[in-house]
């Protein structure tokens, strides 16, 4: 798109009528790459599996298609996780998710790292931020704590490592994330921060 910056109904409607996933970042607009058969596969693993868990913790699972607002922007991110009380039958956008996920793509993987984790990590409701690889064993997950402005960083990289989501009552398996997938060195990126 050009340089002029769009209100969030044309944004909206440019995504509608396009049929292209997008995100908003201060007006402006940009298309979201086609993600691989990993990614997607991947997605599925996680929200297949929160849903199993989450029915303890009155929370829903959204994977893809439904928009982040987020200081002025509008972020699709791949997973989020919101307590039940957000939830409602318009919903086409969430202000306050306890749990966002990216799987990380060659295209992504800096701004998943940059922009998209300075501004999810001022969102008040926020707990986790994750980040999946989808070319390695590689899971990265920021915390929350108790002193404001202050996330921990833990990185998993075995399967048989399980991830502990203690402020939402949960664990999820890496080996949960991977089911079924398989690593191909030819869609490794060469070179990855």
């Amino acid at each position: 798109m050009s340089g002029k910056k769009y209100t969030i109904s044309e944004f909206l409607k440019f995504e509608k009528i396009s049929g292209t996933r997008c995100e908003s970042y201060d007006g402006k607009f940009f298309s979201l790459p086609e993600e691989s058969v990993n990614h997607n596969r991947i997605v599925n693993c996680i929200k297949n599996y929160l849903k199993g868990e989450i029915l303890q913790v009155q929370s829903i699972a959204i994977a893809e298609n439904v928009k982040l607002e987020a200081e002025r922007n509008y972020f699709s991110p791949d997973i989020m996780l919101i307590r039940e009380l957000e939830k409602t039958s318009r919903i086409r956008t969430v202000r306050s998710p306890i749990l966002l996920g990216q799987v990380r793509s060659k295209y992504s993987s800096n701004s998943d790292r940059g922009y998209k984790l300075r501004q999810y990590l001022q969102i008040s409701s926020l707990q986790y931020y994750m980040l999946v690889s989808q070319f390695e064993c590689l899971v990265e997950l920021y915390t929350r704590t108790e002193q404001e402005g202050f996330w921990t960083y833990q990185s998993f990289n075995k399967p048989e490592s399980v991830i502990s989501c203690d402020l939402l009552n949960f664990t999820l398996p890496v080996s949960a994330i991977y089911e079924g997938i398989v690593f191909l060195d030819e869609e490794k990126p060469e070179f990855e921060i």
